[in-house]
């Protein structure tokens, strides 16, 4: 009875080892201090395609290397290259392209602001060189405050203002400098 008592005595302090060895406090993870939550994005990818449709008829085709979705200012921004293609309302076929190195889109107004090295190459072939350029996508127009070149087969324009349809077929330059062809 001894040996039984005793073995009993020995499998409760096991037992009481193995279940008080499990109970200790949790490791917290550390918090980053200097990080504001309210920073960061809610989505983030990368090499991504984004396709603005409008009734059913794709209006421009978005790619960038970096994404990151902020829903609190409801707006994406775009890094790491960004490459738009813009299409035509009636026809459907490309009439220009963009290519900057990051930008901005409005997501109420699928508005775009294209930041450094931006390039816009029309159907024509005629090319827009800026440091940055806005998209108004309800007005299909695109206009930067800022220097611009344009050259085309026949003009090399710059000056310090620049609005234009999309596929730069009808632009004006404010305070224009350059060399134009006259007919």
């Amino acid at each position: 009875m001894r040996h039984v008592r005793r073995y009993i005595y020995s499998i409760f302090v096991v037992v009481a080892i193995f279940l008080f060895s499990g109970c200790e406090d949790k490791v917290k993870p550390s918090i980053l201090t200097g990080v504001n939550s309210d920073d960061l994005p809610q989505q983030e990818s990368w090499n991504c395609t984004i396709t603005v449709t409008d009734s059913g008829r794709v209006k421009a085709i978005i790619k960038a290397g970096h994404l990151r979705y902020f829903e609190e200012t409801m707006q994406t921004e775009l890094s790491d290259g960004v490459y738009v293609r813009f299409f035509s309302n009636t026809t459907g076929k490309q009439t220009s392209y963009l290519i900057s190195k990051e930008a901005i889109i409005d997501e109420t107004t699928n508005d775009m602001e294209a930041r450094k090295d931006v390039l816009v190459v029309s159907s024509d072939s005629s090319r827009l060189r800026t440091e940055r350029l806005f998209w108004d996508n309800k007005r299909q127009l695109i206009y930067t405050p800022d220097f611009v070149t344009i050259t085309s087969s026949k003009d090399r324009l710059q000056g310090h203002g620049f609005e234009a349809d999309q596929s730069l077929k009808y632009y004006r330059i404010f305070r224009v400098t350059g060399k134009a062809q006259t007919k």
